[in-house]
Order: structure tokens, then sequence, then C-alpha cells
């Protein structure tokens, strides 16, 4: 009676305050996002007339060149000389070098001169932004107009002007320039006939673009979904032939700063508001749901912090609830007593796995027992937190678990290991990875024992990360797991010395193993380096290039 009654009073005080605030952050919500669309729409119509402002002045500037330009006396003798003779190729050439000349001269990277009705006589166009002015092929110029063009898989903006001569037309004379969306400083996309050819958007393919922008008008703003996000899209010019230039803005990133504001406002006003809420639940029955309140509250505490400690209230005059209370003390004390006995066999199986590894074969005794106390050495100079050299002494232990699952022939094989056998010895860090993630309690570990065979410069096993992609255990581990190797015997050679072990790990850090590591196993007493005996060690535990270095 006395839950229900405080499940009841709970209802009643959360519920509508909880109903509340959540349709006000949904409300306040939507309505900066209405905003925020607005001002972007608005910068983007913005962004249209600027550029359009800087396009008339360009045309008005380009109109200038061209009129002068098209004045060329040079320029017209090249297009009569032409005319008079057709199929000459010195004629042509010469008409071609004054183009050439014209274009080095005010900086165009297209020029084109063309009959009065339209035919082309002779052109010249960089081929790339930072080329020379070359002869056009003129088989290739399907349309010429002022506009857009697109030839040899680039864009370029053209103009043309009229060239005459006494009263009468020679021709007509187009220039253009690289049009590249490099220089914008907003998110944009040249489309030809619907289809984008063109973008300065990161990281998003065009067909995705094209895709995104299918159900957009020509010239008007339209919304789009992009990548999960919702973007908005303006046109800002179009040409003949089917070019448009659209803008892009990302709304939901132009949001995202004030969601987080938002929300942490929200979260603050729920950190004020549930404490009274909750305040007022306990007023409305105090005199029955208290003591029970108190010891959900502590229940509570040991959900979260994983503790179940005892009960340390005030006694209840009610005769129940103190002797729940004595029930509850009686069970945090069998609880507390169970996990210490649970992390004793913990340990006790941890070490045995390590053992039982290390008794496969006479090579490997004490290997997993060596990594882990010097891997711990090098945890504690490193001043790493307590917490982390705890799991690196586990990691360290089980790190080669995953040769358990590798058949007796193969591991204990004396002398050189064939490819495929040591393709098979490769698979020992997802093997123990396998082994060790169904167990909840090992999963702190998975990095260490997955990882340590992975390179700083990505060229390790099984998932060829680089440098800080792979966890510090793993790291330490893979350093200590290459010296042990390196100082122990095999079946076929007898253990290095330790300066030797020392100077291959020196040549190999920054490539193979972590600098930082190496250099915080250099710098720790000769002594702890080399007061443990050392068995023999197998053949595989030292990757290359050290490996090769080490026999």
């Amino acid at each position: 009676m006395t839950t229900r009654f405080q499940t009841r009073a709970f209802l009643i005080c959360f519920i509508p305050f909880a109903l509340l605030l959540g349709g006000s952050f949904w409300m306040i919500q939507r309505f900066v996002q209405s905003t925020v669309r607005e001002g972007l729409r608005a910068s983007l119509r913005e962004n249209q007339a600027a550029i359009a402002s800087l396009h008339a002045k360009g045309d008005l500037q380009n109109s200038r060149f061209l009129k002068v330009a098209g004045e060329n006396a040079a320029l017209k003798a090249g297009i009569e000389l032409l005319r008079s003779n057709p199929d000459s190729p010195a004629a042509r050439r010469t008409l071609e070098d004054q183009l050439r000349e014209l274009g080095e001269h005010m900086g165009f990277d297209f020029l084109l001169v063309s009959a009065p009705n339209g035919a082309p006589l002779a052109g010249v166009i960089r081929q790339t932004p930072a080329g020379q002015l070359e002869p056009l092929d003129l088989a290739l110029l399907r349309n010429a107009a002022p506009g857009l063009l697109m030839l040899n898989g680039h864009n370029f903006q053209l103009a043309s002007v009229t060239i005459d001569q006494d009263n009468g037309n020679l021709g007509s004379l187009s220039v253009g320039e690289y049009f590249t969306l490099t220089e914008l400083t907003t998110p944009a996309v040249l489309l030809h006939n619907g289809t984008v050819i063109a973008s300065n958007v990161p990281n998003v393919a065009t067909a995705s673009l094209t895709e995104a922008l299918a159900t957009c008008r020509i010239r008007s703003e339209c919304d789009l979904r992009l990548q999960k996000a919702t973007w908005i899209s303006a046109p800002m010019q179009s040409w003949s032939d089917g070019y448009v230039l659209r803008s892009l803005e990302n709304v939901d990133a132009a949001t995202a700063p004030i969601q987080t504001h938002l929300h942490n406002l929200f979260l603050s006003l729920a950190l004020i508001c549930v404490p009274i809420v909750f305040l007022s639940s306990i007023v409305s029955a105090r005199s029955i749901v208290e003591p029970i309140a108190a010891m959900v509250t502590h229940l509570r505490k040991a959900a979260r912090t994983g503790v179940l400690a005892e009960f340390e209230g005030r006694p209840s005059p009610i005769l129940e609830i103190r002797e729940l209370a004595e029930i509850h003390n009686h069970a945090a004390a069998s609880v507390r007593a169970a996990g210490e006995n649970l992390q004793t066999a913990y340990l006790e199986f941890v070490g045995s796995l390590a053992s039982a590894l290390d008794a496969r074969d006479g090579y490997t005794s004490g290997h997993s027992w060596r990594v882990s106390h010097l891997s711990c050495a090098i945890a504690s100079a490193m001043e790493l937190p307590p917490t982390d050299i705890e799991r690196i002494r586990i990691g360290a232990l089980l790190h080669d678990i995953g040769k358990i699952g590798i058949a007796d022939h193969v591991l204990q094989k004396p002398g050189r290991l064939t490819e495929e056998e040591w393709n098979l010895i490769k698979q020992h860090p997802v093997i123990g990875r396998r082994i060790l993630e169904g167990v909840h309690g090992f999963a702190p570990y998975l990095g260490a024992v997955e990882l340590h065979h992975e390179n700083w410069d990505g060229s390790g096993y099984p998932r060829g990360q680089a440098a800080t992609e792979t966890p510090i255990d793993a790291r330490i581990i893979h350093v200590v797991d290459a010296y042990d190797a390196m100082t122990t015997d095999r079946s076929y050679r007898r253990a290095m010395t330790h300066d030797r072990a020392v100077s291959i790990l020196k040549e190999n850090a920054g490539r193979q193993f972590d600098a930082h590591v190496v250099a915080t196993l250099l710098s720790l007493p000769p002594e702890l380096l080399t007061q443990q005996s050392r068995s023999s060690e197998l053949s595989f535990d030292v990757q290359e290039p050290a490996m090769a270095a080490a026999e």
C-alpha cells in the first residue's frame, strides 16, 4: 500500500511537469530551427545579390577588355588572312599566335575566332590553369556561345564580341576563363541539365548531390536532405545550355550550437525543478513514505555506484521498516563478502589462463607474467592512472590467450614458420578476442588482446591500425612483448643480449613501435629488465622488421 501511494504521489507530481518541460523544449526548438532557417534563406539571398553585383562589374570590365581586343589591328589582319586562305596551315598558325599573344597579355584561358556564320576559324586554350595557351582542336568544339562551356573536362565562362572592319563584319571573338568553385566562400554546386558537374561541398559525392537536388526547381529555393542533414539550396546564377549555379547551406550545422545551448539550459532547469517536485512528493506522504524513501535513495545510490553498502539511516519507529533495514544490511554484508571472493577467484582465473598458455610449451614459460610485470612498470613510469595500470596488468597476462586456438604442430614448431603457418599465427589476436568477448568482465582487456600486434605505421595486424588509433594498453604490451621475445632463448638460437634488443627497439621506434613507449622502457633501471630469468619464446612474437633484426 505504501508503495502504491508513493508511486501515485510521484506520478501526479512528476508527469505533468515532465510533459510541460518536454513540450516547452520541443516548441522552443522548433521556433529556433524556423528562425535559423529564415536567417539562412536571407543570407542566401544576400549572397546571391552580392554575387550578381560582382558578376555585373566583372561583365562590365570584360566588355571593355573585349572591345579593346576586338579593335586589335593585328588580329583583324590575321582573320582576313585566314579567310582568304582557309586551307593554309601557316595562316591558321599566324592567327593562333596572335590569339596566344592576346590571351597571355589579358590573362584569358580560352580564345576563339569564329566566322560571321558562327563557324570556328581558329582558337587557343590553356589545357591546365597553370599551363600555356595551345592551339585548340576545333573538332572538339560543339558550341561557343556566351555562358559556360565544358571542354576536356574543364568549365570555361565565355564572353564574345564582334569584330568589324570597314563597316563589314569579319566574325566574332570569344574569350573565356576557367570557372571553378574554389574561390566561393559558401558551399555551391554547378549543374548541367540537372546533373552536378562541379562542387566545393567537402566530403560529398557529386552523385549524392545530384540525387538530393533532383526535387529542386531551377530558379527557386528548396529544402533537401543530404547526408542525414537538412540543407537549403538557392539558385545563384544560370546560363544557357542548362548550366545553373546553386548555393547550399547546412541548416542542422547552423542550428547545432543553439541546440547545444538549449539542451544545457533545459538541463539546468530540470536539475532545479526536479528536486522541488521530489520534495513535494515527500511532503505529501511524509508520515509513511519517508523511511521507505530513504531506503529507496540508498538503493538507488547502490545501483549507480555498483556498491551495496549497509543502510545507516535513522531507525524507524515502524517495526516492519526496521526489519527491512536489518535484512538489507545482512544482504549487503553477504554481497560484499561474495564480491571479494569473486574478485579473488577472478584474479586467480586470469593467472590460471596465463599459466595454462605458458605451459603449452617450454619456450613460453613465464612469458605472460614477465610481459605483465614490465608493462606495469612502463605504465607507472608514464604516470598513468592506477585503474589504467591494473587494466594493463590483466591485459598483458591475457595478451596471448588466443594462442590456445592455434594447433600444437604450428605453435610448437621449431625453426622457421611457413607463410601458411605464419598466417595461422596471425589469427591469435582475433581468436583471443572471441574467447574473451563473451564474458562481460573481460571487456576492458579486449583492446590489449586483439591489438597488441598493431604497428605504429599501420603495417601490423589484424586491423592495420596506425599511431594512436591503437590504445595505449596494446602499444605498451607490443613493445614489452617484442623485448621479451628477443631476450629469451628459442629453439634455433640463443637469446639476444639486452643491448642488442635495445638497439632493435630504437631502430624500429616510430615505425613498428610507439617511440614514447620505447623511450620509457629504456629509461627504466637496467636491473628491472635483467633481474628475471628468461625462457625461450616462439619466433612469431616479434614482427618484422624487428624479427629479422633479432635473428
